[in-house]
């Protein structure tokens, strides 16, 4: 299969990237490797500047976009929170407007972090998917650039990363959260290009099982609904993009519930005192439930992200399961 780009195009980014960030370390926390009985690397995507790791892809495309579209005036986009953030912070620094549609009941801070990057914020839809929709006809109407949520310039981003990641130790594994897909198709793709054997092991939430169903069915599968407050995850349109790279390349994709996902926040804080949002907890769910399969092995988690409530977050730590309005 044909990769998206080649490493020398990512070496190229990289420069500006880390104009606006750091590598994110890569650790192996010995208390939580101790429970897991393996050699557990957190990739620590938490500790970027809109905590989590797709600031990486926004930077890229934002400043591809101005090489192709000089003129361009503004851009529109739909989010959870995260990808919002990431287009927000890069259209600031570039000098461009920019509108950002989340679902009703989205996430406060994030939200609120949003617009502190000077973004045009509009609640609309009942989630991601019908956001992206009323984020289309925005932008068409202002004549304004429309960001999707999967591109190949938002992959070479976020690649950064997996280039990190895979050049600080061997990893038998890695375990990485999906949304849209562009993480899980970073780190394949920069598995493939650096001709490494590393397991690629896929995570959904079993309330937004789309990818699974579609990587299992080997065709796209979309759902009615998501039932997750891990809200990086609530995806039910899969795109065919990434799909044809996650099914080429990924071992397995696993589900792990809302209250596997509870547990694993609190694990991660008690054994490495980090805060991780739902999806960024993910990959340790998954880890757990398969654990008899990778003893003794080194395995990479992508701790994607940051971005919780405080009062969702409260509720982990006293040992509960955050539930969505119905």
């Amino acid at each position: 299969m044909q990769p998206l780009f080649e490493l020398a195009e990512l070496e190229t980014v990289l420069p500006q990237i880390y104009q606006t960030l750091n590598p994110s370390p890569c650790r192996q926390w010995p208390l939580l490797s101790d429970e897991l009985g393996c050699s557990a690397f957190l990739k620590h995507e938490n500790h970027n500047p809109t905590g989590a790791f797709k600031v990486r892809g926004g930077l890229v495309y934002l400043e591809n976009l101005l090489k192709r579209e000089p003129t361009c005036q503004g851009i529109a986009s739909a989010t959870r929170g995260n990808h919002g953030q990431s287009i927000a912070m890069a259209a600031a620094k570039l000098g461009l407007k920019a509108l950002i549609v989340v679902p009703e009941g989205n996430s406060i801070e994030k939200n609120a972090a949003m617009k502190a990057f000077g973004a045009e914020l509009v609640i609309a839809g009942k989630d991601f998917d019908e956001s992206r929709k009323v984020a289309t006809q925005m932008a068409e109407e202002r004549s304004w650039h429309m960001v999707p949520s999967f591109h190949r310039d938002l992959v070479l981003g976020v690649a950064s990363y997996a280039y990190e990641m895979f050049n600080s130790q061997p990893l038998d594994a890695v375990y990485i959260p999906i949304g849209m897909g562009s993480g899980i198709c970073a780190v394949i793709t920069i598995r493939d290009l650096l001709k490494l054997d590393t397991e690629v092991i896929g995570v959904v939430s079993t309330g937004a099982d789309a990818i699974k169903q579609s990587f299992e069915q080997k065709k796209i599968i979309s759902t009615d609904s998501v039932n997750t407050y891990a809200d990086g995850m609530a995806c039910r349109e899969p795109q065919a993009a990434a799909m044809n790279i996650i099914q080429n390349g990924a071992s397995r994709i696993v589900s792990v519930n809302d209250d596997e996902i509870a547990s694993a926040q609190r694990q991660l804080f008690s054994c490495c005192h980090t805060v991780a949002e739902g999806a960024g907890a993910a990959a340790l769910a998954a880890l757990k439930q398969e654990r008899d399969l990778q003893q003794n092995k080194n395995i990479g988690l992508v701790l994607s992200g940051a971005n919780i409530d405080r009062e969702l977050f409260s509720q982990v730590l006293q040992g509960n399961t955050p539930t969505m309005p119905k």
